[in-house]
């Protein structure tokens, strides 16, 4: 056969319609199994490859959704457990397992995977690009150019501007994750961050009588971390403390700042008796400073830390943190996306998925394995 095989050559040698050929390689359940095998064959045997560009313009779809990250941060899984969203913020031990499996190691991991994995089972590809290190007028280009190869976007908060986050909703699905509420232009799939630092701060003051925690924050401009810290301020004011009188400190979310921020604390005899830190990350960090140190964790200082990456069940002590749904958060980006693609006239739909706190041995102590 000369030049490169056709549906219609397809068809031909399978002895069906052309629009036979496209429910098998779209909708195969559509099709009987004898059918699929007789359409199989003749696409093996030609060598035939369906062609994206073609299908696309016939459909107006790509098959593909984007997701833009802020940045990179360095399952196989394929069940869909039920979230119920209006479930309260549960507060409880989590003893160790042994030989417990882990999943993916951090935040964007995670999320990423879940957009994976909810791709697949609604039969699109993922195209991922990231905006770390791009200047405002590069950041937009590359948002433009993704938009225009994909069916819908997610896009994590802070990574782009809304104003032209809204440009490209005018075109197609966007999905804003994390962070507060961005109003009625987009779908927002966001955790429950101000609940979850809220009980485990109760938690501290009541169990613990912890008086004077200090707040290891991330960057200036992260929503998820003023929400945290707002929990945190409301659960002190609930109980007669002063947030404003304790120190606030500056971790940027990362473990090699956190680390430094804690060392100075030790260096300057200025240790609190707890630390809550605003991600895992910074906790780790604060984790290797005080192990350096020879200080004992729990006994001498208490750390906590938010997303609940895997790392803070290796770590000694295991660390006490607020674990978020990630991969959920990605796998309901992806039904967001679908859903309006589905029916674009439905209204913004504002989603917040619940956490659980995990009381561990950075902050209560030898705890007993599970048998």
């Amino acid at each position: 056969m000369a030049g490169k095989p056709t549906v219609y050559d397809v068809a031909a040698h399978a002895g069906v319609s052309i629009a036979t050929v496209s429910r098998v390689l779209t909708r195969p359940e559509d099709v009987r199994a004898s059918t699929q095998e007789r359409v199989l064959a003749a696409v093996r045997e030609l060598r035939y490859v369906p062609s994206g560009s073609a299908r696309g313009l016939a459909s107006r779809r790509t098959g593909v959704l984007g997701l833009f990250l802020p940045g990179v941060d360095a399952v196989e899984d394929l069940s869909d457990p039920a979230i119920d969203a209006d479930r309260p913020v549960e507060v409880r031990l989590d003893p160790a397992r042994p030989g417990q499996r882990l999943g993916a190691d951090l935040y964007f991991e995670a999320v990423l995977r879940g957009c994976e994995l909810e791709a697949w089972r609604q039969g699109f590809s993922l195209m991922i690009s990231v905006g770390r290190g791009r200047s405002p007028e590069s950041l937009e280009i590359a948002l433009s150019d993704l938009a225009g190869k994909v069916d819908g976007l997610a896009v994590i908060a802070q990574s782009a501007p809304h104003d032209v986050l809204k440009r490209i909703g005018d075109s197609i699905p966007v999905v804003y994750l994390a962070g507060q509420r961005s109003g009625d232009d987009f779908d927002h799939i966001t955790v429950r961050n101000r609940e979850g630092m809220r009980a485990l701060t109760e938690h501290l003051i009541d169990a613990h009588g912890i008086r004077d925690p200090m707040y290891l924050t991330g960057p200036f401009d992260s929503p998820d971390d003023a929400e945290r810290y707002g929990g945190f301020a409301e659960a002190l004011e609930g109980r007669g403390i002063n947030p404003t009188a304790l120190p606030v400190l500056h971790g940027e979310f990362s473990r090699e700042r956190a680390r430094a921020v804690a060392a100075d604390l030790i260096a300057g005899g200025r240790l609190p008796r707890a630390l809550v830190c605003a991600n895992d990350q910074m906790a780790l960090g604060v984790l290797d400073a005080l192990g350096a140190a020879g200080l004992r964790v729990p006994d001498d200082v208490i750390v906590t830390g938010f997303d609940g990456i895997d790392d803070g069940t290796r770590s000694t002590p295991r660390l006490t943190t607020v674990r978020q749904p990630m991969l959920e958060l990605g796998r309901a980006a992806v039904r967001a996306m679908v859903a309006r693609l589905n029916a674009p006239d439905l209204a913004p739909a504002n989603a917040e998925l619940p956490v659980t706190v995990l009381l561990r041995e950075s902050c209560e102590g030898p705890l007993p394995p599970l048998p």
